[in-house]
């Protein structure tokens, strides 16, 4: 077990006066069991319940009222019923009795006293067909892959932790958090995976556990499917994704496959609602609201990166480099970049956003974009002179703003630039590793702007 960053909003729910039951979703093997584990001991009583097991399912297929419901829970599990101590009820596997997810709403209704958790290794599977969730009843949090920070504290990296906290961090630890998080860009952020470095520091020891989990996640694939076929185009998906993680892609023929545009545009969004991967849409304004032009190519994110790794074969050429930017044509530390920003994202409504101008005499497009108060920061992730950053230029000639942020092997510093057409704006280069870090950084980059315009 090691510590998830996520239990800060779980505490936050569970302080709520208004809170109501919690579904987490998150696609399988990203921890939701180990973090409510590790949750429960704010609590003085603790009930889980697994509905794969015939006797956690029973009461659930017998409800006829919330009080009987909550009397069985309690005896059956030996806890003593009482509105004065805090009790939290964790019911796993929730989506092998879908009814159970309406009885949720009692517990908001009738014992609003009770903390209560409901989470599903295919609960994604539920979503968007005729299973009717308790709307206003209950809400939601997605857990997704652990963090550079979460990995730091894994491995007993308390110093360098430290430092990724520290706003600003001091240059000398520079070198050692570099180091760390190229071991994070290669390995990822898969929970059992960052579990079994933090015991070995072994690479090539990790070999059956990125087997296991890709084996579980296309024997899956079934139980998302609605048809035979379905299985087949869904299987097909998965399996060429690895090999176009991080580009843009066409749903005709995709994987090099005879499988036309709706085939694959649905196999590929089934994927989406398990949560395995995301169909980002670019942007073509520089403003809010965000608005994604669904008539465009998306970009396709995976899951994770150390997934993506290990199936295209990429690990050692990771290992064999001091600069990220090469790996993969670059397409590696874009995608991790991506993976550690949908960190900051506890909402599976919000994600991942970049923008695009698509003109026959000028085609641009900036990797990623952050909202920060009311502004829509431009995120690059490159190495390269200033100069060569033409589409981020662009993109800042239209922004009603002048801030902008560059992630790449650099150490941090800002870099005053003049465009083209004489916009002046202000460039924030970080390295990698404070990805996780932009919302800090960047109100630091807004007191460092007032200071250098005086």
């Amino acid at each position: 077990m090691f510590e998830r960053l996520i239990i800060t909003d779980l505490g936050k729910w569970a302080k709520r006066d208004d809170r109501k039951p919690l579904v987490l979703r998150g696609a399988r093997q990203v921890g939701k069991t180990t973090l409510i584990d590790l949750f429960s001991k704010n609590f003085k009583q603790y009930i889980y319940l697994n509905l794969e097991l015939v006797a956690d399912k029973a009461p659930f297929e017998g409800f006829t009222n919330i009080d009987q419901l909550v009397q069985t829970l309690f005896f059956e599990k030996n806890k003593v019923y009482s509105k004065k101590d805090s009790t939290l009820i964790f019911i796993d596997e929730i989506q092998e009795l879908p009814a159970a997810l309406q009885i949720l709403r009692y517990f908001y209704e009738q014992e609003p006293h009770i903390h209560v958790v409901a989470a599903g290794s295919l609960l994604e599977t539920l979503f968007n067909t005729s299973i009717s969730f308790p709307v206003g009843r209950v809400e939601y949090l997605v857990v997704r892959p652990a963090s550079f920070p979460e990995f730091l504290s894994a491995i007993g990296e308390t110093t360098a932790l430290e430092q990724l906290h520290t706003i600003p961090f001091n240059d000398f630890a520079y070198e050692k958090l570099l180091s760390l998080f190229h071991t994070y860009a290669i390995i990822g952020g898969m929970p059992e995976i960052i579990k079994k470095y933090a015991e070995t520091k072994d690479i090539t020891a990790l070999k059956k556990i990125y087997e296991s989990l890709l084996i579980s996640y296309i024997d899956d694939i079934e139980k998302y499917a609605i048809s035979q076929a379905q299985v087949q185009h869904i299987r097909h998906a998965m399996q060429s994704s690895f090999a176009v993680a991080g580009r843009r892609i066409k749903f005709e023929g995709f994987g090099k496959s005879n499988y036309g545009s709706r085939e694959m545009g649905e196999a590929l969004r089934t994927l989406e609602k398990a949560l395995l991967l995301h169909l980002i849409y670019p942007e073509t304004n520089e403003v809010l609201p965000l608005l994604p032009d669904k008539k465009k190519s998306p970009r396709l994110q995976l899951l994770d990166t150390g997934l993506m790794n290990y199936s295209t074969g990429i690990q050692k050429e990771i290992i064999s480099t001091n600069n990220l930017d090469t790996v993969y044509e670059g397409i590696l530390i874009e995608h991790l970049v991506g993976q550690e920003l949908l960190v900051l994202e506890d909402s599976n409504i919000h994600g991942l956003h970049f923008w695009v101008r698509e003109k026959k005499t000028s085609q641009a497009e900036v990797d990623y974009l952050y909202k920060y108060n009311s502004k829509l920061i431009p995120v690059e992730v490159k190495s390269g002179a200033t100069g060569t950053l033409r589409s981020l230029h662009l993109y800042m000639d239209l922004a009603p703003h002048n801030m902008a942020i560059r992630f790449c092997a650099a150490k941090k510093n800002i870099t005053k630039i003049t465009t083209q057409s004489g916009k002046e704006y202000y460039l924030l280069t970080l390295p990698y590793f404070l990805v996780t870090k932009i919302e800090e950084y960047l109100v630091w980059f807004e007191e460092e702007i007032k200071k250098m315009q005086l």
